[in-house]
């Protein structure tokens, strides 16, 4: 065995050793009842939101025995995601463990999550997201809604005319991965590596649990690198007007910008762009297949659908919770946080704060001010594609229940294995009428 891979071999089993005691702590914890231990554990869970009660319970700011604070407050959750007293930090998992394993890997793969603007701290972040940010104006929306409508329709072609399908799969992935390709110019025939390459980094918000989770989303990252590496090249040499022709032409600083960049922004806008989209459509069906007379309302007036995307948003947000860590020693809640201190936002949480939604936990399409969640954040980390996210869910709900009346749940749901991403993998439907009872 060479040096090198001996050093390998040493590497992977001290991160296995760390992780199996990570893995140790919070099992005793969570098989002591704490709900926390529970919420950032290892099993994702059917149901988190009685937990976040519990949590909620502790007080505005809970201090953990694994080092953390947490709220579940509303009016702290924002006060704090506008807070520049507090910063964010690449994406490293808390036990110390990356994803880079082969030599090079440092340097030539970029992390959508760790090296994009959802890590970065100002100056950095506001010059870079002043590069993106033409591609998501209002006007620039506008533009890109009857391209969004056809791409709807194309796929409810394919399955309004069918007894049953999965409107996760066969729907609700399909739409926003071909919306973000579009976006970059990216042909049909890649889409299938997008979506797959889309959930298993998205997952990453998670960390990892197990070495070979590690191996999974370093084969991931290292394919989307390298498509993206080769698409840039071929932008310089033929540009277009879609994203990546234009991240090739900006500057930085005088600058072109870094290679580096243009690859993390990308894989940024898709994996973002994708995952937030799949689950917002995928939770808008079920909220109205599983209320008649909320479904029903939808079909009188098509232009509520905007209601049900922002309560849905409210209600199941795609990501559950976020960390934030103090710049320097400050007193929040009117306990004293030193430098460095992690807090845990719960987004999902702050959303049902019963002091700012009335009867939080019930789905109301007609809340008048559903659209105080959090769900996309706040501050300079406000997510960059909602108004992207928000008209694709608007269009594809609309026109789901307008081309398909009739549509019901079909058989059991499944949710993903995460626990930050909340979000459906199966929801078979039938376009039949729902047989009488």
């Amino acid at each position: 065995m060479t040096e090198e891979a001996f050093m390998g071999l040493a590497k992977e089993m001290r991160l296995g050793a760390k992780m199996l005691g990570l893995r140790a702590t919070v099992r005793a914890l969570a098989a002591a009842g704490d709900p926390v231990a529970k919420v950032l554990g290892l099993r994702a869970l059917d149901d988190p939101y009685p937990l976040y009660e519990k949590i909620r319970e502790r007080g505005e700011l809970s201090r953990h025995p694994l080092g953390l604070h947490l709220t579940a407050k509303h009016s702290v959750v924002s006060s704090v995601l506008r807070d520049p007293r507090f910063r964010v930090e690449p994406a490293v998992d808390h036990v110390g463990v990356d994803w880079n394993i082969h030599p090079g890997d440092e340097t030539r793969l970029r992390h959508p999550m760790e090296h994009s603007l959802l890590t970065m701290n100002p100056p950095r972040h506001t010059a870079l997201r002043a590069l993106v940010a033409p591609w998501f104006t209002p006007r620039a929306l506008r533009d890109r809604e009857e391209r969004i409508e056809k791409i709807v329709d194309d796929f409810l072609d394919q399955a309004v005319y069918r007894a049953s399908f999965d409107l996760v799969g066969d729907f609700a992935v399909r739409v926003p991965t071909k919306v973000v390709c579009d976006l970059f110019g990216i042909p049909d025939d890649r889409h299938a590596d997008f979506s797959r390459w889309g959930s298993v980094l998205a997952g990453t918000l998670d960390g990892i649990r197990t070495l070979g989770e590690r191996h999974a989303v370093r084969k991931a990252l290292a394919q989307m690198t390298e498509f993206f590496d080769e698409l840039i090249l071929l932008r310089r040499k033929n540009p277009g007007d879609d994203v990546i022709s234009g991240l090739v032409r900006a500057e930085l600083d005088g600058q072109p910008l870094h290679r580096d960049d243009v690859v993390a922004l990308a894989g940024l806008l898709f994996v973002a762009g994708y995952e937030t989209t799949v689950n917002l459509i995928g939770g808008g069906a079920l909220n109205l297949l599983s209320d008649p007379a909320q479904k029903q309302r939808l079909l009188d007036d098509p232009s509520t659908a905007r209601g049900v995307v922002e309560e849905v948003l409210r209600v199941e947000p795609p990501v559950q919770f976020t960390l934030r860590f103090t710049r320097e020693p400050l007193t929040l809640c009117g306990k004293q946080l030193p430098a460095d201190s992690p807090v845990v936002l719960l987004l999902a949480a702050a959303n049902r704060d019963p002091e700012v939604f009335v009867d939080p936990h019930r789905f109301d399409a007609e809340r008048p001010n559903s659209r105080e969640h959090l769900s996309f954040s706040a501050g300079i980390h406000f997510c960059l594609g909602a108004g992207l996210a928000r008209m694709e869910a608007e269009i594809a709900l609309r026109r789901l229940f307008q081309r398909i009346p009739g549509l019901h749940l079909a058989g059991p749901i499944r949710y993903k294995r995460t626990r930050n991403i909340r979000g459906m993998t199966t929801m078979p439907v039938s376009a039949r009428m729902a047989p009488v009872t």
